[in-house]
């Protein structure tokens, strides 16, 4: 099934009194289950284009379908409640609450979906189990690796069992073992639950953890490749 569909897709900016492509006339389709890397230098719009499909923001011009559903032109509300549903986010920074625990941090999707409190705490120790942080679950972020905050980003990120995850640089403030470790467990999260992930990085070995890599050069898609394996 075609999960994530864009034609002609554009973003303009208003820079002084000229106007700047972010994206322009990108088409792409992304599959259900697939692992799909977004490549490109600083200012490409891979970026831009994940915020986009990631319903953060509106394109300028083009369509985007999310599951068959025409997505330009949703109010803020109606953006929100897919996020919601359908997409989780991990960052860079990790994006953790520094006063609450890894648990209490999972839990806060549940917690704005209110689902009841009995509820809400076992399906956030299950995530936290299967990201292998059992016994991790009061520490507070402080109290844990750069590696293991991930884990709770991404934790938190599946918990409401949505079926896309986009992942923006997860590894950009992590050394390279931990790097590595974080992209094996993406991988066979994809592997075994078919959770459709999208990934932005600019490390080449990042990305050949992925199936396909799509390059953005100046806002265009300038090549969409299967990675080779060995």
């Amino acid at each position: 099934m075609t999960q994530i569909e864009t034609h002609k897709l554009a973003k303009l900016y208003d820079v002084g009194d000229e106007g700047v492509h972010a994206l322009e006339d990108v088409s792409v389709k992304i599959e259900q289950g697939e692992f799909v890397a977004i490549m490109g230098p600083s200012g490409s719009g891979k970026s831009t284009f994940m915020n986009i499909i990631g319903c953060l923001d509106q394109p300028t011009a083009g369509e985007y379908l999310l599951e068959g559903q025409q997505i330009a032109g949703l109010s803020r509300d109606e953006l929100a409640e897919i996020r919601n549903r359908k997409v989780g986010f991990v960052f860079q920074g990790f994006n953790l609450l520094s006063r609450t625990t890894a648990l209490e941090n999972v839990e806060l999707p549940l917690l704005y979906n209110h689902v009841p409190p009995k509820e809400r705490k076992k399906k956030s120790l299950s995530a936290l189990k299967m990201l292998g942080l059992e016994g991790r679950e009061h520490h507070h972020p402080n109290q844990l690796s750069g590696g293991q905050q991930q884990r709770v980003a991404i934790a938190r990120a599946l918990v409401n069992e949505a079926p896309i995850l986009m992942a923006d640089e997860p590894t950009g403030n992590l050394d390279s073992k931990t790097s590595i470790e974080i992209m094996e467990l993406l991988a066979q999260l994809n592997r075994d639950s078919g959770t459709t992930i999208i990934l932005v990085t600019h490390e080449a070995d990042i990305a050949t953890f992925s199936k396909r890599i799509i390059r953005f050069v100046d806002g265009h898609v300038m090549s969409d490749e299967e990675v080779k394996r060995s």
